[in-house]
């Protein structure tokens, strides 16, 4: 079976299933957990100053946390965001030599997603704590086709409805 998609920086999106949360807290190789998030009738990206384009939320797991935990705690800093996430299912990915390793990897991450109370960009970005990393928001309707976004993350957005 073929992937579903490449990115410009050549890193393969080859599947995603619908496992149970806790059988996807036990797979060999998950990393990262990202969240698709909706407020205000659309969808929600940060722009990542590291790799300078719009991407979803979220980010590597820390040693001991469960899936569950590392959304919730990423969340909390890169959105200042807390709530009910609805666990979506485990994303496979053949990640290309970057700064987190110099070789080729396979990669798992759990894909959550959360819709955030009806509030002005503004307001949600003055709740962020780590602005080292986000450095802005916008709605993903807004800045379609205009602005760089992760192509596998814009792809993302679709599996939270």
């Amino acid at each position: 079976m073929g992937s579903i998609m490449t990115d410009s920086d050549g890193n393969v999106f080859e599947s995603f299933d619908s496992i149970d949360e806790a059988e996807a807290n036990g797979l060999q190789g998950l990393t990262h957990c990202l969240a698709v998030v909706r407020v205000n009738g659309d969808y929600l990206l940060g722009w990542n100053r590291f790799r300078n384009r719009y991407e979803i939320f979220g980010g590597c797991m820390e040693s001991g946390e469960t899936a569950r935990e590392s959304i919730t705690r990423e969340c909390r800093e890169e959105l200042g965001a807390e709530g009910n996430f609805e666990y979506l299912g485990v994303m496979k990915f053949l990640m290309m030599p970057d700064y987190f390793s110099d070789k080729k990897r396979t990669e798992f991450g759990c894909l959550y997603g959360i819709t955030l109370e009806n509030r002005p960009l503004d307001d949600l970005y003055s709740q962020i704590k780590d602005r080292r990393e986000i450095l802005k928001l916008a709605l993903y309707e807004d800045i379609k086709g205009r602005e760089p976004i992760s192509e596998i993350d814009a792809l993302l957005l679709s599996y939270y409805k």
